[in-house]
């Protein structure tokens, strides 16, 4: 068994923003092992974040962000339990981080279920065409393959998060209802750019 150290425990809460206590009992669990104690923190906030998932979230936050030069601005609802966590600096700068990426990112929807049909079907068209030729088992495949990567372009909850590659918007999500403790949906988004 591998000694935790108070090093180890901050270095694996600076790469993961779960609280000491979770990531103390992460590198207990894995024998130290920093790499299994992330993958591990990660299952437990999406277990903790499904466990709320349906709980009522009628409060949150309507905020709004202008990206520097004002060509960009963005106005999204993040909803939460309860008014005290709507009114937690935390949960704040969890709406302003999801705000910026919106601007800098450009995603079409929050989900795949929101995605108008006519999209899905006119870049289905494209992976086919583009995968013409080919043995009809293997273009369904060719064309499901295309189809996912182009969700993690349009739709938010699967796009790579600006200010941390590594994970994507949905484990930011989930991470952050783990560690506030309430059920929070991202309800909606308006992305406004001069030009278009």
């Amino acid at each position: 068994m591998a000694d935790i150290t108070a090093q180890m425990v901050g270095e694996l809460r600076a790469r993961t923003g779960a609280g000491l206590m979770d990531c103390k009992k992460a590198l207990t669990e894995n024998n130290g092992d920093a790499e299994a104690a992330i993958t591990w923190l990660k299952k437990k906030g999406m277990a903790t974040a499904a466990k709320k998932a349906g709980r009522e979230a009628s409060e949150g936050l309507v905020e709004s962000y202008i990206h520097i030069g004002g060509k960009v601005g963005v106005l999204i609802e993040v909803n939460c339990e309860s008014d005290f966590v709507a009114k937690n600096d935390d949960f704040k700068l969890f709406v302003r981080d999801i705000a910026m990426h919106i601007a800098a990112a450009s995603p079409v929807c929050v989900s795949r279920t929101e995605v108008p049909a006519h999209l899905v079907e006119k870049e289905k068209e494209i992976a086919a065409a583009q995968a013409e030729g080919k043995p009809a088992a293997v273009v369904d495949k060719i064309v499901a393959g295309k189809i996912d990567k182009w969700y993690a372009q349009v739709c938010l909850l699967e796009q790579a998060f600006v200010k941390n590659t590594d994970q994507t918007v949905q484990e930011v999500l989930s991470q952050k209802i783990a560690t506030i403790g309430e059920n929070l949906i991202i309800k909606r988004f308006a992305r406004y750019q001069i030009g278009e």
